[in-house]
């Protein structure tokens, strides 16, 4: 018993010197030892800068503004570079009587609320009548999203018109169902500001 001990110790003391490569500090090549000289280590790189605090990382982009969309001036949209945001999303359709009384309240609002990013999702028709109620509604400053197909409204769970979502920057929601006149909305906005 005592053998099969000092076999096992002889053998582990053997090991960790071939692993540790021997006597010495050299870290050259010895063919005679058979070990070779430890990779040269990587130089090193300058830490990379920290993002800014006004910057937006993917990770910080909420689930919800994960979409690409197109605006009815035909632009390319990114949802994504709203994160970090207050949002108002006013979903809207070019025949809807709620959606036309609220106009003059949303486009009031986006003079007042400059700090607030106004999207409205327009759905439900065709591009030319969703061109049609902006002209005649004058909210041609506010940044339209012609969503044909409803992406964005199932993305952002609305499934009626006329249908506000306040998005905070966190990326937390309230959904609220209008129509809104301009008190309310404006009510709606001061609180996603927290005032």
């Amino acid at each position: 018993m005592i053998k099969v001990r000092a076999a096992t110790a002889l053998i582990s003391v053997a090991l960790l010197a071939c692993a540790c490569g021997g006597a010495g500090g050299d870290d050259t090549a010895d063919p005679a030892r058979g070990t070779a000289p430890p990779p040269a280590a990587a130089p090193s790189t300058p830490a990379t800068p920290t993002a800014s605090a006004d910057a937006v990382t993917p990770a910080a982009v909420p689930a919800a503004l994960a979409f690409s969309a197109r605006t009815l001036d035909g632009e390319s949209f990114q949802g994504a570079n709203l994160a970090g945001k207050p949002v108002v999303f006013w979903f809207w359709a070019p025949w809807c009587p709620k959606c036309l009384s609220e106009a003059p309240a949303v486009k009031a609002a986006t003079a007042t609320f400059g700090e607030v990013a106004f999207v409205g999702v327009a759905g439900l028709d065709t591009e030319a009548a969703m061109k049609e109620f902006v002209q005649m509604t004058g909210t041609r400053d506010i940044t339209h999203l012609a969503d044909v197909k409803g992406a964005v409204w199932t993305k952002l769970g609305v499934s009626q018109q006329s249908t506000f979502v306040f998005m905070k920057p966190d990326g937390s929601t309230t959904k609220v169902s209008g129509p809104l006149d301009q008190d309310a909305l404006d009510g709606h906005v001061r609180r996603l500001l927290g005032r």
